[in-house]
């Protein structure tokens, strides 16, 4: 193999890049107007070459990086770059149409052009709290096909050598619950490619663009020669598991996700064959998210310091049989895709764990992306307001630690809404917001623990949907740990009317006064129970995470006996 180039000049190099869009995602969500891109963070950014490959891609969502790869690769399938101009920016979010993931990310990407041709280009995706269809938020559980899910937008020129088509913007935002909001986040999305584009052009006057090409063609090769590396590192073979979700989106049994890792040499060849077929429901997982879950759950395992760009691609293959969840046909739902892509997580992690050392190895986590989403009249103002908040839940247990309580795990990484700014803006009170106790798995180490977070109506009319999962099956424990909690979802919880809902319930009407409230589920414990250090058992029970009950059920009360003795003196 050919000597690559000189260590120290790729590292800056790589630096130049991500500083970059780490740039541009400060710009994206700064600059954004809806709660869900400038206080949740939930965008990504990343800079392409001009052939569309993935060059840097700043921190943000692992599971937006299969968006804004299919969306740049819809981009030129639809217009040649000779057919571009200085200062076009076209729009999508199709997944069948333009490579997207589901409807409420719309993708912006922005040919960047230097010395008269388009040398990269500038991308991002934000999640936009609603995009129309008959669910506020657009991502009902229960939607049967992608003509339920909201305004579907195949690639499109939104602004031409400069020009905003105004015409084009108004269609999109009057299509939503909230035009005006729309149509702002999208300039800033069409902004935050500008910045992109002119940091590019800095970094090439700078450098010179043959300095750039060479740098960027060696930054690939060494990630995907780094990858090639680790995985020859592993033992010659094959390892399956299988992950399952709590229904089908409406109702019925457990459906199976089944990943298949088979390692040969220096190349992964995944498959996805045994998972269950297309759901009715909005479970579905387009090609360009179940993508992104593999490359992920392959960096995290592999090599968690790993560029992501186009450089990890090139090792694994990934195949699934048409019809099935994993690869579904047109028009099958897929707005709630995330939770599904996060069940793909866990069964790769599972296939993984046969295939690296034990002190690799984790429990399951929560592994769902539940989603609350409420609408209903502004506190000021006129117009509805759509509030979207997807929740954390509890970590696996590792081996050498417990699981980390209330965190997004896998393939989303957005922030909480403060109950100040949840409460500032919408008409929806925060009643509580903390901890479930007893969900995380018993075990030598913990899984962590579940969030709840319940929300009161303060006004008449407030309509209310969620999509979740877990609340079936607790998240599997590990060398013998036990299971996380399951999730739970409660209208009007502590009140004589208190009603459980499904996980995908979808347009409850909530007068002023009632409250929903959802506990999602913990992670799994890893290891026998009995050797769970007593130091740390009296620590849960004095801090409230395990109640006596549940300790004496799983640890035996005779650990308990030893740990209560342990904290009354301190240890």
């Amino acid at each position: 193999m050919t000597a690559l180039a000189d260590p120290i000049a790729m590292e800056v190099f790589s630096n130049r890049l991500l500083s970059i869009t780490e740039d541009m995602g400060n710009t994206l969500i700064r600059s954004s107007f809806s709660t869900n891109i400038k206080e949740r963070k939930d965008c990504s950014v990343g800079l392409f070459d001009a052939t569309g490959r993935l060059v840097a891609q700043a921190s943000h969502i692992p599971l937006h990086l299969g968006s804004l790869v299919g969306s740049v690769r819809a981009v030129l399938e639809h217009t040649p770059v000779e057919r571009m101009r200085d200062g076009d920016c076209f729009v999508c979010n199709d997944p069948y149409l333009a490579n997207g993931t589901h409807m409420p990310d719309i993708s912006a990407v922005t040919p960047v052009f230097i010395e008269g041709a388009v040398r990269f280009f500038a991308a991002n995706v934000g999640h936009h709290s609603d995009v129309g269809g008959p669910v506020p938020g657009s991502i009902s559980g229960r939607a049967r096909s992608v003509f339920e899910e909201g305004l579907r937008l195949p690639v499109i020129r939104l602004v031409r050598a400069g020009e905003l088509d105004e015409d084009l913007l108004a269609l999109i935002a009057h299509n939503t619950r909230d035009p005006s909001e729309r149509s702002l986040d999208l300039k800033v999305q069409i902004a935050a490619n500008a910045r992109g584009a002119r940091l590019a052009t800095d970094l090439v006057r700078r450098m010179g663009l043959p300095a750039v090409q060479a740098a960027i063609e060696d930054l690939l090769a060494y990630t995907a020669r780094r990858l090639r590396n680790r995985v020859r590192a592993m033992a010659d073979g094959e390892a399956a598991f299988t992950a399952y979700l709590d229904d089908d989106g409406l109702g019925g049994d457990p459906v199976p996700i089944r990943a298949t890792v088979h390692v040969a040499g220096d190349t992964l060849a995944i498959d996805f064959a045994g998972s269950g077929p297309e759901t009715r429901g909005a479970l579905n997982v387009p090609e360009s998210a179940l993508r992104a879950s593999v490359y992920y759950a392959v960096k995290a395992l592999l090599d968690p310091e790993l560029l992501p760009n186009s450089g990890l691609f090139e090792a694994v293959s990934v195949t699934a049989p048409p019809g099935t969840l994993t690869n579904p046909r047109f028009p099958a739902a897929v707005g709630a895709r995330s939770i599904t892509c996060n069940k793909i997580a866990r069964a790769l992690f599972g296939a993984f764990a046969a295939l690296l050392p034990p002190e690799r190895a984790q429990a399951a986590s929560h592994d769902v992306v539940p989603a609350i989403i409420f609408s209903g009249p502004r506190r000021e103002g006129e117009g509805p307001f759509v509030y979207l908040e997807t929740m954390g839940g509890g970590m696996g247990a590792r081996t050498d630690a417990d699981g980390m309580e209330a965190i997004h795990v896998h393939l989303t990484n957005t922030s909480n809404l403060p109950a100040e700014a949840l409460e500032n803006e919408y008409s929806l009170l925060v009643d509580e917001y903390a901890l479930v106790p007893d969900t995380g798995g018993a075990g030598r180490h913990r899984g962590g623990l579940g969030i709840a977070r319940q929300i009161r109506a303060t006004v008449d009319g407030i309509v209310f949907s969620v999509r979740s999962d877990g609340h079936v099956l607790g998240a599997p424990g590990l060398f013998g740990g036990q299971d996380g909690g399951t999730a739970r979802l409660i209208r009007n919880h502590g009140t004589d009317r208190a009603e459980e809902l499904s996980s995908k319930t979808a347009s409850i009407v909530l007068a002023a006064g009632e409250t929903t409230r959802l506990e999602t589920p913990g992670g799994g414990g890893l290891g026998d129970p009995a050797g769970r250090n007593p130091a740390a058992l009296a620590r849960d029970l004095r801090d409230g995470k395990i109640s006596r009950g549940a300790a004496d059920r799983d640890y035996g009360a005779a650990l308990v006996a030893r740990a209560l003795g342990k904290g009354a003196s301190g240890g």
